[in-house]
């Protein structure tokens, strides 16, 4: 077989008038090879297979059975072509069905991929797409497990995204950051258009969930329900979720805190993001521009929603949530406790976490304290946990100098009183002291037992007495 550049070198000599011998010993080949690739009866990077091909006769039926059913796995197809005496190997048979096309395409199943894609059409105003997107390995500092969830919008017209960092995906939290995105892109679309995301859409129906109808009606949008299996249909959201994953995510260092990720990630939006080029009917302009020509509504408060998120109060007795601390009693420290936040609120509780119903008047609410800005790093802190602090760090500690090691200790006076107590109980004189109620061991028994194995043993291993030996009388 010649690969594709000797087939070129042979062409090309014999069009410069080299005859068949000197090609063939040019390139160390046989005559009969170059004069088949000259005549186009063989054709390069094609091996010639020297016998018959065992799958020719195979080829119809693996045909009609895969155009019967598309998704019958190759695996049973083998089984059934070596029952019908098929003696090839199983990778020899797959290479065969790639090779000649024999599995047909599945239009229903095929990924979005490779499709045609129709270009819809989004006037400005009109719709954001929202779509989490989980991220794998957070910095172990922020104590959420083995992923963060990161809410994004985007507007469909421009392009601009926005995206905020949650710990869970829950319904509390989704609408917290769609109240907090919203506001970041700058007011509300007409439409919000959502993948069909369990605590916006109910699974059976494909509608609207009851408990998301309200906040719907309160912001004053309409839900748009993604088509089942049709990404295309939010591909603005998608490729922000892809750029976000690959440009922010990737490079996070592990010493960022959960605010500074996010002022991060904001800082990156509007300075790279918000500067993507765009071709319109005017010409050039950018993302950022784009959307701010968009018509939006404006934000009302947030939904009166409640969220909470479970912390661990640390040695100072000071609860951590989105980067400002909160103080409450010192004998809490180390425990795990809710914080419970009503959105648009001005205060926070901090309350025991007994069951799952803590937000709903299912925890001890132990402090309340003013809501500080997010990320402020502020420390806010009640007068009378600051003097139960204080008064239980004063407790605990001492000024005496520790205990040292190699010292000379006797028994006192009071160990020595109660020594007595601890003779052997009258009457059995020679007994140990007893080893449980009503229970006395005589070690006189012992002590019989052990003299008298000692005499066996002497007895065994003393050597019996050489017989005498019999004189007999002379005559």
């Amino acid at each position: 077989m010649l690969t594709r550049e000797d087939d070129i070198d042979v062409h090309a000599l014999r069009r410069q008038g080299w005859t068949i011998s000197a090609i063939a010993r040019h390139l160390g080949r046989d005559r009969k090879t170059i004069r088949a690739y000259l005549a186009g009866e063989r054709q390069a990077g094609v091996r010639v297979r020297a016998g018959i091909d065992p799958f020719e006769v195979f080829a119809p039926y693996c045909a009609q059975r895969l155009s019967d059913d598309p998704h019958v796995w190759a695996s049973t197809l083998f089984d059934e072509l070596t029952d019908r005496g098929y003696v090839g190997s199983y990778p020899t048979m797959t290479r065969q069905l790639r090779t000649r096309s024999l599995r047909p395409a599945c239009e229903p199943c095929r990924p979005a991929k490779g499709r045609p894609i129709a270009v819809i059409e989004h006037p400005p105003g009109e719709e954001t797409q929202w779509d989490w997107v989980e991220l794998p390995d957070p910095p172990s500092s922020w104590g959420w497990g083995a992923h963060a969830h990161l809410l994004v919008g985007a507007l469909s017209h421009s392009g601009v995204w926005r995206a905020v960092l949650c710990e869970s995906e829950d319904q509390p939290h989704l609408i917290d950051g769609l109240d907090r995105v919203a506001r970041a892109l700058g007011g509300l679309t007409r439409d919000w258009r959502f993948d069909r995301m369990s605590t916006v859409i109910s699974p059976g129906t494909g509608k609207v969930s009851a408990s998301f109808s309200g906040v719907a009606k309160h912001y004053g949008i309409v839900v748009r329900p993604c088509p089942p299996r049709r990404g295309n249909r939010k591909g603005v959201v998608e490729k922000a979720n892809h750029v976000a994953a690959q440009r922010f995510w990737r490079t996070l260092p592990d010493d960022l805190s959960v605010e500074q990720a996010q002022a991060k990630l904001d800082t990156w939006c509007a300075k790279r993001g918000d500067a993507r080029v765009r071709s319109t009917a005017e010409g050039k302009t950018t993302v950022g521009a784009l959307a701010a020509a968009e018509p939006l509504g404006p934000v009302p408060p947030a939904f009166p929603a409640t969220l909470v998120a479970e912390r661990t109060v640390s040695a100072q007795a000071l609860v951590s949530f989105r980067g400002n601390r909160y103080s409450v009693p010192p004998e809490l420290t180390g425990a795990r406790v809710s914080v419970v936040l009503r959105l648009g609120a001005s205060v926070i509780d901090i309350a025991t976490t007994p069951g799952p119903a803590v937000g709903a008047r299912g925890g001890i609410v132990i402090a309340r304290h003013r809501l500080a800005p997010t990320g402020a790093g502020a420390m806010i802190r009640d007068d009378g946990h600051v003097v139960a602090l204080e008064r239980a760090a004063m407790a605990a500690a001492t000024s005496a100098s520790p205990h040292r090691g190699k010292v000379r200790r006797p028994p006192s006076q009071a160990a020595l009183a109660v020594a007595p107590a601890l003779q052997t109980p009258t009457g059995t004189e020679g007994a140990a002291p007893s080893t449980g109620p009503g229970v006395v061991v005589d070690l006189a028994r012992y002590a019989a037992a052990a003299a008298g194995r000692n005499t066996l043993m002497t007895e065994k291993t003393t050597p019996p007495a050489p017989p005498t030996r019999k004189e007999t009388p002379t005559s």
